[in-house]
């Protein structure tokens, strides 16, 4: 019997000085109230372990669930009137303003091949 690495020549020994000091009257009712404390204890420790054990599983479930991303339109109302307008029907100036800035993005990769290097 090896009990927290004490064997029974030193619980018998442990026994003998705590009937020596507390009494035999005070002696089982000290047991009892360790005894409860024991209890208290383990039971807190499972419990400890059970919330332990649930946030784990939830915390895998949310990591291994896919991603969804959607993106919501705002309403009309939040919009100003002219941004409103402008996004339900995109005019040819947008489509314009994208080529042109292409085209000065090809001129000055074209100056720069065509100046002398020093």
């Amino acid at each position: 019997m090896n009990i927290f690495g004490i064997g029974l020549p030193e619980m018998a020994l442990i026994l003998v000085i705590a009937l020596l000091v507390f009494g035999p009257k005070k002696l089982p009712e000290i047991g009892r109230s360790m005894a409860q404390a024991l209890g208290s204890f383990k039971k807190a420790q499972q419990e400890f372990e059970a919330e332990l054990k649930r946030e784990t599983a939830e915390i895998e479930k949310t990591m291994n669930a896919p991603m969804k991303a959607e993106i919501e339109r705002p309403d009309s109302k939040a919009l100003p009137q002219k941004e409103a307008e402008a996004e339900a029907a995109p005019s040819a100036t947008g489509s314009t303003q994208a080529q042109e800035a292409d085209a000065a993005t090809a001129d000055e990769s074209v100056s720069d091949a065509s100046a002398p290097s020093a």
